[in-house]
């Protein structure tokens, strides 16, 4: 029986000595076509679209068709399976969305969003713009691998809204009536999860306070020295899930105000639950999402490292540090955008498509926010001015006086707290 040349699943190679054949493992091939997920109702032939309420395909035929695809898969939580960051594992990821689908370009701040064809959407989510391009959505990007789905309805973000746009005297009390005109978006962001352990030594110079005695000038005395002692130790931990967001087109501050995704939620991806929605694509790279979880980590061990200490007081502190066992997903959480404009200006809201979370921009009502603050400085200058005037008629002016400077006091420190929070309302 003759063998066939090269073997199977061989191919050709480069031979550097003539007249000798030399054989290599044939490159796996990666996939290249895309499968293209129709959204169209079988029955009347409408677009369907993603069911907030239990995740399945509705039919968005209104009053007519009544179609509905269940849920495609249960949550796998965090039984998600995990990448390695080796180069086969880059190369042979899937690509794509899945499906066809269009992106919009805002020519405002440059955001790009994964939209369904059938979209008319003209307005960028992340700024209000209606200067927008659109165009196919690129393939060459990592599919992502795991998304939760969206649970809180769009009309739930507006009661939500709402509420928080309200539940202050600091706001404007127009600012309820725009939140039931809001339009809220939803968007899946993306985002990288990264799993690693860590192993760090240090060494330090620990400060020891201690009181000692001495002689001086005929008289014993005491007083307070430092000593510093080397100290070192060994710290180990583990890191499960560390979010990075893969986008900077969103504020980092509003998202870590409405963190908190269950992740136990987590399902393999399919095309269908972007049925209707939008979806962003990353564009922090898996390079610099892993870089910016490094120094997460890193911060958060050479804490732990201090910890160890004897002491908080340290000088002189090093920290050699090792990763292990890393892994990455790439997945999508669910968040709705909106944007409202109050006196010329635009202001960003975020909500947690799964829990609910707001976060946001809220513009300050400054006359109320001064009017208050001279209302709790007027009893103690008053008061002052009072004592000062009846100093002279005896003891009761200076009572009067120092009671007045009292509430004075009193006046000025809950003013700047109430200016501190009135500066945080928008400072994002």
């Amino acid at each position: 029986m003759t063998e066939s040349f090269p073997p199977p699943g061989f191919i050709t190679a480069q031979s550097v000595v003539e007249g000798i054949e030399v054989y290599m493992p044939a490159p796996l091939e990666k996939e290249t076509q895309e499968r293209v997920v129709d959204f169209s109702c079988p029955q009347c032939g409408a677009t369907t679209a993603y069911s907030v309420e239990d995740g399945g395909l509705t039919c968005s035929h209104c009053g007519y068709c009544g179609y509905y695809e269940a849920p495609p898969k249960e949550a796998v939580g965090k039984g998600a399976q995990e990448l390695e960051f080796t180069v086969e594992t880059l190369e042979h990821s899937a690509h794509g969305w899945g499906g066809d689908r269009n992106e919009i370009e805002c020519q405002n701040c440059g955001a790009v969003t994964s939209v369904p064809l059938e979209n008319l959407t003209h307005t960028c989510a992340f700024c209000g713009s209606n200067k927008v391009i659109q165009r196919q959505a690129i393939r060459d990007i990592l599919r992502p691998r795991f998304l939760i789905p969206f649970k809180i309805e769009t009309i739930d973000c507006r009661e939500i809204a709402r509420d928080w746009l309200g539940n202050s005297w600091i706001v404007p009390s127009k600012l309820r009536n725009i939140a039931g005109q809001t339009n809220f978006t939803g968007v899946f962001l993306p985002f990288w999860t990264f799993d690693t352990n860590t192993e760090a030594d240090w060494k330090a110079e620990v400060g020891h306070t201690k009181t000692k005695r001495y002689y001086s000038n005929g008289k014993w005395k005491t007083k307070t020295v430092t000593e510093w002692r080397w100290e070192s130790g060994h710290v180990e931990e583990n890191y499960d899930d560390l979010l990075v967001e893969g986008t900077d087109r969103v504020s980092h501050l509003l998202l870590s105000r409405i963190k908190g995704f269950d992740l136990g939620a987590l399902v393999p991806y399919e095309p269908k639950f972007l049925a209707g929605l939008q979806a962003k694509a990353y564009e922090v790279p898996l390079e610099r999402g892993w870089e910016i979880s490094r120094q997460q980590m890193r911060e958060q061990t050479r804490q732990v490292c201090r910890d160890q200490a004897s002491t908080p007081k340290i000088r002189n502190f090093s920290m050699q540090m090792d990763y292990s066992e890393e892994s990455w997903r790439y997945i999508l959480l669910p968040v709705y955008l909106a944007t409202y404009s109050f006196m010329n200006k635009v202001y960003q809201v975020m909500v947690n498509g799964q829990t609910g979370a707001i976060a946001g921009q809220r513009p300050v009502d400054w006359t109320k926010v001064w009017f208050v603050f001279a209302a709790l400085l007027t009893p103690g200058l008053l008061l002052g001015l009072i004592g000062l005037i009846t100093i002279p008629f005896g003891g009761i002016g200076a009572a009067i006086g120092f009671f007045g400077f009292l509430l004075l006091v009193i006046g000025v420190v809950i003013g700047i707290i109430i200016l501190r929070k009135a500066y945080q309302f928008d400072d994002v």
